[in-house]
């Protein structure tokens, strides 16, 4: 048999001339931008438009997990808002009953109510964002979406999940002496939520993206939270137990710190938080947020590998 035989007899190879004639096609739509190669980092530009996109599904989507989350359990949703409450309540009986460091705090029930309960949407978000992209292998490697939609997901469900939290706070302050009743300052907590909330995305996009790198950092950020819990004011004034002034510095300039005191000056003193304090939480999410984001977001190839 000839060669010209051979050849015609052959199938098309990678480097056939009617193989390349008929990728032709493909290559004109890539370069026009109608295709994409899938695995590969779309600009930033590109990326915001896809995430933008998908809006509509991602508020409809937290908002389900939401109500879905303890369906399994009897009580249902009210673990939303039950965990917490019992988790201050335990808090409260060993270091105000039990230790006594409630003596020169005026309504330390409501101290601790706010503290546990309002960190604890930020911790929540840290910790379960470490396992969030490896907790979502099988949805990252059957569809092609920007990852990035995994974290803001995440990141609604927690604001979404905070709205009867807050409520619960607003109540317990009320009927639990010496009662605290609403006043024009509670309304300040209606933009320091989304504030606190654009600070947990930030924070989540970071984690995220450290976790896949190093899968087992999840322990480390269930312990970091912990040092976060006691380091930031949550269950005793810090200004009572720490004297070294570098460290006190270091404490108090801690956003979180900065964050409960707003709310507990907002619900509790019932005034208003220095202009000082709300530019230092918004520049924390603004600057947290971007950050968190670029990084994420320059790993994006990365993300359907592991």
């Amino acid at each position: 048999m000839s060669t010209e035989t051979e050849r015609r007899g052959a199938p098309a190879g990678p480097w056939d001339d009617s193989a390349l004639a008929e990728r032709e096609p493909f290559r004109e739509l890539i370069a026009e931008g109608e295709l994409r190669a899938v695995g590969v980092r779309p600009s930033i530009g590109a990326y915001l438009r896809d995430i933008w996109a998908r809006r509509h599904f991602l508020v409809y989507d937290a908002r389900s997990r939401v109500l879905t989350k303890n369906s399994k359990h009897r009580l249902g949703s009210v673990w939303l808002v039950g965990k917490p409450v019992l988790d201050a309540a335990f808090f409260f009986v060993i270091f105000g009953l039990v230790l006594q460091i409630d003596r020169g705090i005026e309504n330390y029930p409501g101290f601790i109510i706010i503290g546990v309960l309002l960190f604890r949407y930020t911790a929540n978000s840290m910790t379960q964002s470490a396992s969030l992209m490896h907790s979502n292998r099988a949805m990252i490697h059957a569809f092609s979406f920007p990852r990035a939609s995994l974290v803001i997901s995440l990141a609604l469900r927690e604001l979404f999940a905070v709205v009867p939290l807050l409520a619960a706070v607003f109540v317990m302050l009320m009927i639990i002496p010496p009662h605290e009743f609403p006043s024009l300052s509670w309304l300040m907590v209606l933009p320091l939520v989304p504030l606190q909330a654009l600070m947990n995305l930030g924070v989540s996009f970071i984690v995220a993206r450290i976790g896949v790198s190093l899968p087992d950092i999840s322990f480390g950020f269930n312990f970091l939270s912990r040092v976060l819990m006691y380091g930031s004011g949550v269950i005793f004034p810090i200004e009572r137990f720490i004297s070294h002034p570098a460290i006190y510095e270091v404490m108090t300039n801690n956003p979180l710190f900065i964050l409960l005191n707003m709310y507990r000056t907002m619900l509790l003193d019932h005034t208003v938080p220095p202009l000082g304090d709300w530019l230092t939480i918004a520049a924390w999410g603004a600057g947290l947020t971007v950050v968190g984001f670029l990084m994420f977001w320059k790993a994006e190839e990365r993300y359907g590998r592991h």
